[in-house]
C-alpha cells in the first residue's frame, strides 16, 4: 500500500548526479533545497552531469493490476 506521504508533491524537483550513464546520487526536494543541492554537487562533482526536473511519482507494472 502506498501512502501520500511516499509519493512526491507535483512542486519538488529530482536532482540526479550522473556517472556516464549511471546515476550516482538521487535527491527529491522542494525547489529551494534541491537548487541548493544542485549547486553543491556541481561543485563538489565538477566533472560530471547533473540534472533537475520536476518529480514524478513512479509507478510500477504492478499498479494497473490494483
Amino acid at each position: 500500500m502506498t501512502t501520500v506521504a511516499d509519493v512526491p508533491q507535483p512542486t519538488q524537483r529530482r536532482v540526479r548526479v550522473w556517472f556516464g550513464e549511471h546515476v550516482i546520487a538521487d535527491y527529491t526536494a522542494e525547489p529551494a533545497l534541491a537548487m541548493k543541492y544542485q549547486a553543491g554537487m556541481t561543485r563538489r562533482f565538477a566533472s560530471l552531469r547533473v540534472t533537475i526536473e520536476p518529480a514524478t511519482a513512479a509507478v510500477g507494472p504492478s499498479a494497473s493490476d490494483s
